[in-house]
């Protein structure tokens, strides 16, 4: 039987090493965007509690100078939050990116393992078929031997 050799496997090498790539920077792009949004979250809890310490603050007495640096503070954090927003919105495009590219890879290398699957398959089929050729041949081989010891004991 002869041994299965695959022409495309240099191909299919090169593509399952772009794949492990784009998983890894897909993977990295993931990360990012979860640690922004984490960020994000943390900038809209900080502007909350700073809204309530703000309201809490008017029921009792007013202080002007406490009053302008809340709102100086509050600001601040709306500035931030919206920074946040803004990074949030720029790691999930580079995200949906490179989980694009990711897809692309992977069906890439799924073509090669089909053709590979359907090569291995015509594979076996020929070694089957040789297979059953020499297994006839060698039955036709047979019957001829017995056929030629009983015409030679016949006469």
């Amino acid at each position: 039987m002869k041994k299965f050799r695959f022409p495309l496997r240099p191909v299919a090498v090169l593509r399952e090493h772009h794949q492990s790539r784009t998983r890894e920077a897909f993977a990295a792009a993931v990360h990012t965007f979860v640690q922004a949004e984490e960020s994000l979250a943390k900038k809209r809890h900080e502007r909350q509690d700073l809204e309530t310490v703000m309201h809490d603050g008017r029921r009792a007495t007013f202080r002007a100078a406490d009053e302008i640096s809340f709102w100086d503070a509050y600001r601040r954090v709306c500035d931030e939050e919206i920074a946040s927003e803004r990074v949030v919105f720029a790691a999930r495009t580079a995200m949906e990116e490179s989980r694009q590219k990711y897809l692309e890879a992977h069906r890439a290398v799924k073509v090669i393992e089909k053709l590979e699957q359907k090569a291995r398959t015509g594979h076996r089929l020929e070694v089957e078929r040789e297979a059953q050729n020499e297994s006839d041949e060698l039955a036709g081989l047979r019957v001829a031997r017995r056929l030629a010891a009983s015409t030679v004991a016949s006469s």
